[in-house]
């Protein structure tokens, strides 16, 4: 067995010395009994927005920074000071500003935070091809047989990346190893920031016995909820049930119930994931109750979904809409179209439509519209063009797409657009 560095990045066998690594005198060791057999991995930033605006401002090094909306958004990243305070990701922003009166509030910057997640994404794929990302700052890759190609264990070469991000972007990123995917993730989140932690398979049904069944993959409040009702708290709970049992009470859940908490996982690292939604959403400064303030809102939601859809070529045919009560409370509506689309304009009939039929005079504090089932441009059906006000409409976003791929997004708009910008506009 071997410990490696992580600042020297040396493996040195275990059992010649203890404590500090013998090469460099650093403190952060890593030593695991399958440390060398080891490679899928889920790499995680840690608190990315906040992150890189600490980076690029030294002066809030030691302060409390939230990245998020205005006082009536929500929190889209909070640095690890702030977290002391208990403000966390989707936070609403007046009960982050409660817990944490000193934060330094700033409103996010998605075109740089996106930058700099390609560019770290490309790291990653200099290590293995084999990498799915999960988000703008978070990833899985699998390393399973690149010991020759980077001269060495995955687990070193994973040392090697994190120590080459903080030299070259100023983030940290913490890594956990394991060999699947639902282990990995969990490893990632263990010893946070900075962090890189090791669940190997000998140990993994022990490590996972004492921990909350919700831990699991796809287990949300609902089903954790159900399973409490059946005396299933813990991971442990699940092992004297038959899997065809666990089927039987929870469907398809029930398999990944019966595997996961074995710590078994066959999913692959799927380099190219299909692109399951695209939405787009707001939080009004003020609380709307009426169908045509909501409307205003929506439209400008539907046209940067278009946009997005265009962008990756694609097409949806399952409309949803979201919409939260002044009381937080959140729903979803969904519609199916006739015919895939990426038409701002369909997609906004189609959420008016679910507005109308839900704004029964509860106050409203967010809306949201997305689009979902997708189908590459190539593969959509063309019949939806013989429609001609379907046709009209693509002829319309087509040409004011190549107006703003010229000019900029301002070049032309719709009077729906300008309506919209009529009112105080929402916080992003």
């Amino acid at each position: 067995m071997t410990r490696l560095c992580r600042d020297c990045l040396d493996l040195q066998p275990v059992g010649t010395a203890e404590g500090a690594c013998e090469r460099c005198g650093g403190h952060r060791m890593l030593s695991h009994p399958e440390l060398g057999e080891l490679g899928i991995a889920h790499i995680d930033c840690d608190a990315f927005y906040a992150s890189i605006e600490k980076r690029d401002r030294p002066e809030l090094r030691d302060r409390p920074v939230v990245v998020g909306g205005g006082r009536r958004g929500v929190v889209a990243a909070a640095c690890y000071i702030a977290r002391l305070y208990g403000v966390r990701s989707a936070m609403p922003m007046f009960k982050a500003l409660q817990a944490c009166p000193d934060a330094v509030v700033i409103k996010p910057d998605m075109a740089k935070y996106q930058d700099v997640g390609r560019a770290i994404r490309q790291r990653m794929l200099a290590l293995t091809p084999l990498v799915e990302p999960l988000s703008i700052d978070e990833a899985y890759l699998d390393l399973q047989g690149t010991e020759i190609v980077h001269g060495g264990p995955p687990a070193l070469s994973l040392a090697r990346l994190a120590l080459e991000i903080e030299r070259d972007f100023g983030l940290t990123v913490s890594v956990g190893l394991s060999g699947n995917k639902f282990l990995a993730k969990i490893a990632s989140d263990l010893d946070k920031p900075r962090g890189f932690a090791v669940i190997g398979r000998a140990e993994a049904q022990d490590f996972l016995a004492d921990k909350p069944v919700s831990l699991i993959w796809g287990v949300g409040k609902a089903l954790a909820r159900r399973l409490e009702r059946d005396g299933i708290r813990r991971i442990a709970d699940l092992l004297p049930t038959p899997e065809t049992e666990l089927v039987a009470r929870y469907g398809a859940m029930g398999r990944r119930l019966y595997r996961f908490a074995r710590g078994e996982d066959n999913r692959r690292v799927e380099p190219n994931a299909p692109t399951k939604s695209i939405s787009a959403e707001t939080t009004f400064n003020e609380d709307l109750s009426e169908a045509a303030d909501l409307e205003r809102a929506l439209w400008p939601l539907c046209e940067t979904v278009a946009r997005r859809l265009r962008r990756q070529g694609l097409l949806g045919i399952s409309v949803t809409l979201k919409l939260k009560t002044a009381d937080f409370r959140q729903f979803t509506r969904s519609h199916r179209l006739s015919a895939p689309t990426y038409l701002a304009e369909i997609i906004f009939r189609a959420g008016r439509e679910m507005v109308r039929a839900n704004a029964d005079g509860r106050r409203f504090r967010l809306i949201g519209i997305g689009l979902s089932d997708f189908k590459r441009e190539e593969e959509a059906d063309q019949l939806s063009l013989l429609d001609a006000d379907v046709l009209r409409q693509h002829r319309l976003e087509d040409a004011m797409a190549q107006v703003r791929e010229k000019s900029g997004s301002a070049a032309i708009q719709r009077g729906r657009s300008l309506l919209a910008n009529d009112r105080r506009k929402p916080t992003a």
